[in-house]
């Protein structure tokens, strides 16, 4: 059982670690589970409860900003269309993910196709970084255009293929349409909350037959350390890549792709 508790807590430091940097949180879960052979309680709901743990952080370092937008939709322009754009960028994602989720789930998750987008999605980003305009038009997220936020939005649908990494695919489709670096991580933290949230209770619905809640000492721990470490992780990416940009984290995606594919097609 101590070894579960760890895995647990492995397992919640990968969700929260990568799930805000565009390195992919699914593909890291994926390759992390083969490696430690971390079968979770049964279901889907350990994988569940640290993917929430991740939201709820977002919702506790923001909790004044989007309590401010609530409160101002009324009466605020501002806050208005901080909400529309929101929408905007969340709705393809939302019907590729309900029409595309079984062909997903059962072709596409596996660590070769893991490993395969993690090393081309390297070389994409640093492709952008290097094409990126000298001078983003749009600096705060009340400022992108309705068209601009539909285009994020498609960006963001390729996320769905394990290893591109959602906050990836939207930072990277943000900075092609002229968002700078912070406004486009910031935009990237703000969807994953309805789209995480979504795909927590589609696949709960999914998976309603066969969730359980045995371990229920585990999932607290993956909660809860996916919660903390996404609290600092958060905080830590805004500074980092608005001094260093993505090219690290490219860099980084291409060696860890490039040792998987080796790993999985040759040795084992």
């Amino acid at each position: 059982m101590t070894g579960a508790y760890t895995d647990a807590v492995l397992m919640g430091l990968v969700e929260a670690v990568t799930e805000f940097l565009p390195v992919s949180s699914t593909g890291h879960l994926i390759l992390a589970g083969e490696i430690l052979g971390f079968q979770g309680p049964p279901g889907r709901v350990f994988e569940v409860a640290i993917q929430l743990g991740s939201v709820l952080a977002i919702c506790v370092l923001y909790f004044k900003r989007l309590w401010d937008v609530l409160m101002g939709l009324r009466h605020d322009a501002g806050a208005r269309h901080f909400a529309i754009v929101s929408v905007i960028a969340f709705i393809p994602a939302v019907i590729a993910g309900v029409l595309l989720h079984d062909v997903i789930k059962t072709v596409l998750f596996s660590p070769v196709v893991v490993c395969t987008m993690l090393f081309v999605g390297g070389f994409a980003i640093l492709a952008i970084e290097r094409l990126q305009r000298d001078k983003p038009q749009f600096h705060t997220i009340e400022a992108i255009p309705y068209r601009t936020a539909l285009m994020i939005g498609l960006a963001q649908c390729l996320a769905l293929v394990p290893g591109v990494s959602r906050s990836g695919a939207t930072i990277m489709g943000a900075l092609c349409f002229g968002v700078d670096r912070k406004t486009a991580a910031e935009f990237s933290f703000f969807q994953a909350i309805p789209l995480m949230a979504g795909a927590v209770a589609y696949d709960l619905w999914k998976n309603k037959d066969t969730l359980d809640m045995s371990g229920a000492s585990i999932i607290a721990v993956g909660f809860v350390t996916a919660f903390l470490a996404a609290l600092v992780v958060v905080r830590w990416m805004l500074g980092f890549v608005t001094k260093h940009g993505f090219a690290p984290f490219a860099w980084y995606r291409i060696a860890l792709g490039a040792i998987g594919l080796f790993y999985f097609l040759i040795i084992r």
